[in-house]
């Protein structure tokens, strides 16, 4: 574990050092820092989104930079904890005087974040977090979410579960922290619009070993559906004990898109087979953008992408047509920049709603089967993004 980090430390240093030395001393890095998740039950959602903005960043350095200048990642690790991320979002703002943050993975982190960037007039970025009060109720003028979030990824999976399991008994799974209760309400609402009935909850803490004291709550519910939004190590250890204890059988399970990812869907193995989620990405996604954004990430990291890579790899490109648009990297001009910026990404075209600083794109239904991500359906990014309820600014 330990070689492969310092492995990747390296990686990055190298690519900042030979892009500085492509581009002409006059012209500065544009520094963007990376907090995110390397250590800790959430350390698989963080690689992706490392290894998804080295390779943005490989490629538009390589095509000249922007503005002229070369792109530099310095990279924190946050732990998945919120109170660390604020710790190395101040040192990246006050020390390394960095231009821009990304990589945040717990939304409590992406909130605090937030603050942080407010504080010193820096924008901030999210390409993971799904809690809907990121771009709500707790919505900030200086934080701008590039993937879907909670609600999104909802309205699609609660459209085909209505389709395929009507008047179904659903029973919720989350993690005990704000990403976890957002999704499950969210998730909540919707499939009761649509007559779905909810028979029971529970939320676990991050990095809980044991589910099966929580089982007796789900024999007794007596469910058709369980929904999670558990992540990373977490789901491993969920869906294993789940199917040793035969509570798979019968039963369809979904949940939220970084449930099952690339990093830990082999670990997963058959407990996860016939899982389904609304995702922002597959990387089956037949387009020509997609086509290329995956070819280059396997050759480069021997592995697949998953939604966590493709919208770290997106934002990079967000971030770069914001500044061409704002012809410069000033925070307050690249603000109004982003506010309604159209984008190609691996995924289609995204656009920044400019009310609330919420990415709108088509959702995709994805099935996992045999150890693969199958997109089943999708629904269009308008009809799946749900009202502006951000009211501070």
């Amino acid at each position: 574990m330990k070689k492969a980090r310092a492995a990747s430390l390296a990686t990055a240093a190298v690519l900042a050092i030979s892009a500085s030395a492509a581009f002409s001393a006059s012209n500065p890095p544009i520094k963007i820092g990376v907090v995110t998740s390397l250590s800790g039950t959430l350390a698989g959602v963080g690689q992706p989104i490392r290894w998804g903005l080295e390779l943005a960043v490989k490629e538009v350095n390589a095509a000249g930079g922007i503005l002229g200048r070369p792109i530099e990642l310095l990279v924190e690790d946050e732990e998945g904890n919120p109170s660390v991320a604020v710790q190395k979002a101040e040192k990246l703002v006050q020390l390394q005087k960095v231009d821009f943050i990304t990589g945040t993975v717990n939304s409590g982190s992406t909130l605090a974040v937030g603050q942080v960037g407010e504080r010193n007039n820096k924008l901030v970025s999210t390409t993971v977090s799904y809690a809907d009060s990121i771009t709500a109720d707790k919505c900030s003028p200086n934080v701008f979410r590039v993937n879907i979030r909670a609600e999104q990824q909802s309205v699609a999976l609660a459209e085909w579960l209505a389709r395929t399991k009507p008047k179904a008994r659903v029973f919720y799974i989350g993690p005990d922290y704000e990403m976890g209760r957002s999704t499950v309400a969210a998730f909540k609402s919707v499939i009761e619009k649509k007559g779905l009935t909810s028979v029971g909850e529970f939320f676990a803490p991050l990095d809980s070993k044991d589910y099966t004291q929580y089982f007796g709550l789900v024999r007794a519910a007596r469910p058709d559906v369980i929904y999670t939004s558990v992540v990373g190590n977490d789901t491993i250890r969920l869906f294993s004990q789940m199917a040793d204890f035969g509570l798979l059988q019968g039963l369809t399970l979904v949940g939220s898109a970084g449930v099952i990812t690339s990093q830990n869907i082999a670990a997963v193995g058959k407990s996860g087979d016939g899982f389904v989620s609304g995702s922002g990405y597959s990387p089956k996604i037949e387009t020509p953008e997609n086509k290329k954004f995956v070819e280059a990430y396997r050759a480069a990291y021997k592995a697949d992408p998953d939604t966590f890579a493709a919208d770290a790899y997106g934002m990079i490109y967000a971030y770069k047509a914001a500044a061409e648009k704002a012809r410069s990297t000033d925070t307050d001009k690249l603000r109004a920049a982003f506010r309604g910026l159209a984008w190609q990404t691996p995924q289609g075209t995204k656009t920044i709603r400019a009310g609330d600083h919420q990415a709108m794109q088509d959702v995709f239904l994805v099935a996992v089967k045999a150890g693969q991500f199958d997109v089943i359906g999708k629904v269009n990014g308008p009809d799946a993004i749900g009202p502006d309820a951000c009211s501070r600014f």
